[in-house]
């Protein structure tokens, strides 16, 4: 028998609607309207489990399956776009949950916007999956074909989702395995998108097995998911084995989180003791072996590039040589116009000399700046009433004493494959400052650094992380924790800084490569399923 033969057979055999449908398999396929869409719904919401901080991969085992035998069941367009929709509110909308919090820092202002930003937000980020469920069934294929069509446009859905409208790849299908450091490994290679492809694979694969009739086609779709699965896990592992962490010689950094509760961050009576709360901490014992301090998001409530008096208040706490690297806001100087305001991270040396700086490039939407102000009378959720501009984009800083690397504030960790300055340098390590403070001792934090790491894995750089409220820490360029201040803990974190590995083939290639695959598995689906519908007809 021919390789295509071979695949016609197996596709032929274990088809969505074919005759070998188990009990639950046909039962979870025969559900129609309300009861379909609201076990999908609490399928996708259970499924959230297998994010951070819980970490409970395994769920996702019954809950892709009942995604796939529902597929099958769809007779229409519009039911085929309704199962990804709805089980994708479960999981957008569950995952999302967090954002809440930040609502409550100013209820008087902000409650009412809660359901909008979880149930809403949810809602409007599950129109991709439900989009990704339709271009699968619309491709007419079956069984282990149906599953490698949804693997393709469900990894296209989170590429999209990562740049349209300016994107929020939050919580993209393959960050589930920040919980398996083997599995994470394959990031290096085709990123948290082509973890994605593989994670459908791998969960789907079985539930195509579970409705085949065939005994032989059973074995070949869960043999192919083991075998992926085994592939990805032994690969990570020897990987891990074969790259322990080495460090850059005299580099020492202090991280310093101060746990500053967001609802009092910005009073205006109390923003001079923030800034001498960093500066206490900073100068906790072992400051003389530190040879750069880096300070979180906005740590510095002033506009220190303006500001000499705070500035040479920050310079005290530099080490010799070295310098303070803080977020704090930027804005144009007095009488310049336009006015203008920027989330920024600063260098300052012990000469209170500002030496260096980036500008946040990726702001968040109703966060930092009101889309369609014109039109929309809603204020944003940060400090003041001026929306924050991007910065002209990412690059790599270059600073004395220390190998360059790429800085990132906050929300910009999320988008992978662009948190490196395409046109400079290759940096030595990835440095976040961010404020999670907005999010409460919530999963929100979690997922974060989670997305943080994967882009340390994806690049093959170190990261350097310190967070307002936590989680601060160092993770090796395979993702492993150096040393880490967990969420809520006020208190410092000391460590040498990593070194980086060289160029992965993501860093190299990007998500083209992902992609591609994805592309190839619609090809083939399109292709097979098409040469299946010709047979069926010359034997008719």
């Amino acid at each position: 028998m021919t390789a295509t033969a071979a695949v016609l057979a197996l596709a032929r055999a274990g088809g969505f609607a074919g005759g070998g449908l188990g009990a639950l398999p046909g039962a979870v396929a025969g559900l129609k309207g309300w009861r379909r869409n609201g076990l999908l719904a609490a399928l996708g919401l259970l499924s959230v489990l297998a994010l951070p901080p819980v970490g409970l991969v395994p769920v996702l085992l019954p809950t892709v399956a009942a995604l796939v035998w529902a597929l099958g069941g769809a007779t229409s367009r519009k039911g085929a776009f309704a199962v990804g929709w709805w089980w994708g509110l479960g999981w957008y909308a569950g995952g999302f949950y967090w954002i809440g919090n930040a609502m409550l820092i100013e209820p008087e202002k902000f409650a009412w916007m809660i359901p909008f930003s979880t149930l809403g937000l949810g809602g409007v980020q599950a129109v991709f999956l439900g989009l990704a469920t339709l271009g699968a069934w619309m491709l007419r294929p079956g069984g282990v074909l149906g599953v490698v069509a949804l693997a393709g446009t469900w990894t296209l859905a989170e590429w999209v989702r990562s740049w349209f409208l300016t994107g929020f790849p939050w919580n993209p299908l393959g960050s589930v395995w920040d919980a398996v450091p083997a599995v994470l490994q394959g990031a290096a290679v085709v990123g948290v998108y082509g973890l994605c492809l593989g994670t459908v694979l791998v969960f789907g694969l079985p539930a195509a097995a579970a409705q085949a009739p065939d005994r032989r086609v059973r074995m070949r779709a869960l043999g192919a998911a083991l075998a992926l699965a085994a592939l990805t896990l032994g690969g990570g592992g020897l990987r891990l084995a074969a790259n322990p962490t080495e460090t850059v010689d005299g580099i020492r950094l202090r991280l310093i989180q101060a746990a500053i509760g967001q609802q009092h961050k910005w009073q205006e009576d109390l923003r001079e003791a923030h800034l001498l709360d960093q500066i206490e901490l900073t100068r906790q014992p072992g400051l003389d072996g530190i040879t750069h301090v880096v300070w979180p998001e906005t740590a510095a409530p002033f506009f220190l590039d303006l500001d000499a008096r705070h500035r040479a208040l920050v310079a005290h706490v530099a080490p010799p040589g070295g310098m303070v690297l803080t977020g704090a806001p930027r804005i144009t100087p007095k009488g310049v116009e336009p006015m203008r305001l920027w989330n920024s991270l600063m260098a300052i040396d012990g000469a209170g000399q500002v030496v260096g700086g980036y500008d946040k490039v990726h702001l968040v939407p109703f966060g930092e700046y009101v889309p369609l102000r014109q039109i929309l009378p809603i204020a944003k959720i940060t400090h003041g009433g001026t929306d924050f501009s991007p910065g002209p984009g990412l690059r790599t800083l270059d600073l004395p004493g220390l190998p360059p690397f790429s800085p990132l504030i906050c929300y910009e960790a999320i988008f992978s494959g662009s948190v490196v300055g395409g046109d400079q340098q290759r940096p030595d390590w990835l440095l976040t400052v961010t404020n999670d403070g907005w999010f409460g001792l919530s999963a929100g934090p979690y997922q974060h650094l989670a997305a943080g790491r994967m882009r340390a894995v994806e690049e093959g750089l170190p990261l350097v992380r310190s967070a307002n409220t936590g989680i601060s820490g160092v993770w090796d360029p395979l993702g492993r924790e150096v040393a880490r201040l967990d969420l809520g803990r006020r208190g410092i974190v000391d460590s040498s800084l990593p070194r980086p590995l060289p160029a992965t083939i993501y860093a190299r290639l990007g998500p083209p490569l992902p992609l591609a695959l994805a592309l190839a598995c619609l090809v083939v689906a399109g292709l097979v399923a098409g040469g299946l519908r010709r047979a069926s007809r010359g034997k008719g």
